[in-house]
């Protein structure tokens, strides 16, 4: 990312609060350091989606839309809910068409899909991670029987949620 304008502003001064915290060794600094690191990167990301142009597309353009924003916000909240695209253009109060025909422009893939990949996502990061059997990973992201969850995670990554686990030295 190459943001215009952060040479004013608070955000120009946090290379020397940073500088000045690690040295410091305060109690706590850690966190501080953490949180710091936190915040940047959020006011670096806020900075970048509002220089974005109107005709951008893509994930962080889905964000500020009005229909794709909101529905996104509601996949990534509750990725575990069975949600069907007519269930969530009613909670965003939308048409199922303009849901879909925004979100599949601005993301690049239709909502469903996108919910798939998502849940995949986190079980992919549950499963490195952790030593829950993969049929609890799979309730914990939205797949209600243990076979699915394991054909549609070898679909998209090549390998069974096991081998997985087992590459990643789960």
């Amino acid at each position: 990312m190459h943001l215009r304008g952060v040479a004013g502003g608070w955000l120009s001064q946090f290379p020397q609060q940073v500088v000045a915290e690690s040295r410091m060794g305060r109690l706590g600094s850690e966190t501080m350091l953490t949180r710091m690191a936190e915040l940047m990167f959020i006011e670096v990301l806020r900075r970048h989606v509002e220089q974005l142009p109107s005709e951008r597309t893509g994930w962080l353009a889905g964000l500020t839309d009005s229909v794709v924003g909101p529905a996104l916000s509601q996949l990534h909240e509750r990725p575990a809910h069975p949600w069907t695209l007519a269930e969530l253009a009613r909670t965003i109060a939308t048409s199922r068409t303009v849901l879909a025909e925004r979100f599949s422009h601005l993301v690049g893939v239709p909502p469903m899909l996108y919910l798939t990949r998502w849940r995949l996502q986190l079980a992919a990061e549950q499963l490195s991670r952790g030593s829950a059997k993969v049929a609890a990973v799979a309730t914990h992201v939205g797949y209600e029987s243990e076979a699915a969850f394991s054909r549609a995670f070898k679909r998209e990554t090549g390998l069974s949620p096991a081998a997985w686990r087992r590459a990643r030295g789960g």
